[in-house]
């Protein structure tokens, strides 16, 4: 069977979810990765009330769509992250709390281990029966970004101690994920422990390959850096736990700005790189149906649809109608297993 493909609500969160699933069915999809923001998928409901989880998959079988994951980015950021006045836009108001940046990372790795409790009790409610893995997509933030460019000069002891940071604070949340039965996949993004292949070894090997630590692989990320993002596909084969689909080009721009983005917003035309509609950057997506198909991965195919010059219904649609056309299982048999046959 070909994969699922789904959309990821987190670039939706405006509109409540019952608006939004007709909507999603209507622009083709079987699915949805659910966002613990908006009112799309709340973590302390759905351990606070007994029907909230079967309301939800309710809801979602009224407009005949699936979900194979949630996803809480905006939390896990502040994980490890150097917190500041951003992160309060983007966090709960129990996690911000009073600003206090320990108390924000403690709170914030207290809710991901909720996030693990929550997400096994709705995959358990799923009508027919749930209780295999699942999975919870989102980031790790990172204590050592601002580093990136390594100046002022800056040794290899001062990135070891992030991630033993990185594996301090998040192996009991991983412990957690362990004992409910739930992966936490990390985006691989810039700004997160791991941004890249070398990055994303390190982070497996700080954690000591904990089973529940991997990858929601998404290549827009990578690309634009330089980074083989299908080479990423086989290198992490076992933990390739979700994949997002989404695109991005690069080498555009006047020549002003680089990579590092140039302190200027998404769309603006001297930007070296942007986020496209899929199938509109330069991501080839050929390519990682047959790297996802060489390692057997058969999970969903999940759009996050980021274009700033598009209108986001034409897109999404559009994004999903290509990856329909493009996405085809693997083959059961060589091809050429016939010519032996007498």
């Amino acid at each position: 069977m070909k994969r699922p493909i789904t959309l990821f609500t987190g670039q939706w969160a405006d509109l409540p979810l019952a608006e939004l699933l007709p909507l999603v069915k209507k622009m083709g999809y079987d699915g949805v990765e659910l966002a613990c923001w908006g009112d799309h998928f709340d973590v302390d409901r759905a351990l606070g009330e007994k029907d909230y989880c079967a309301q939800k998959w309710a809801l979602l079988r009224e407009h005949g769509l699936d979900c194979y994951a949630i996803s809480n980015h905006l939390v896990g950021q502040a994980v490890c992250d150097l917190i500041d006045s951003r992160h309060r836009a983007i966090l709960p108001a129990d996690v911000w709390g009073d600003g206090d940046a320990e108390g924000v990372r403690g709170r914030a790795a207290e809710k991901m281990k909720d996030t693990a409790r929550a997400a096994r009790k709705f995959f358990n409610a799923k009508p027919g029966g749930g209780g295999e893995a699942a999975v919870v997509n989102g980031f790790t933030g990172s204590s050592i970004w601002s580093s990136i460019y390594a100046f002022p000069p800056t040794s290899q002891e001062y990135w070891n101690e992030g991630f033993a940071d990185f594996a301090r604070r998040w192996t009991p949340i991983l412990d957690v994920f362990d004992k409910e039965n739930i992966n936490f996949a990390l985006e691989v993004h810039p700004t997160e422990i791991a941004f890249d292949i070398a990055t994303a070894r390190r982070a497996l090997e700080a954690v000591k390959n904990h089973p529940r630590f991997g990858f929601n692989y998404d290549p827009s990320h990578l690309g634009y850096q330089g980074v083989d993002y299908v080479k990423f596909i086989r290198e992490f084969r076992d933990r390739i736990f979700h994949a997002h689909m989404k695109d991005v080009w690069w080498g555009h721009g006047d020549g002003s700005v680089g990579v590092f983005g140039g302190h200027t917003d998404f769309t603006d035309a001297r930007r070296y790189w942007d986020f496209r509609s899929v199938g509109r950057g330069d991501i080839n997506f050929e390519e990682i149906i047959v790297a996802l198909n060489d390692i057997g991965y058969r999970g969903p195919l999940s759009v996050e649809w980021e274009d700033g010059r598009m209108d986001r219904i034409h897109g999404a649609t559009e994004s999903c109608e290509f990856l329909r056309r493009l996405d085809f299982p693997a083959s059961k048999a060589a091809f050429d297993a016939a010519f032996s046959e007498k």
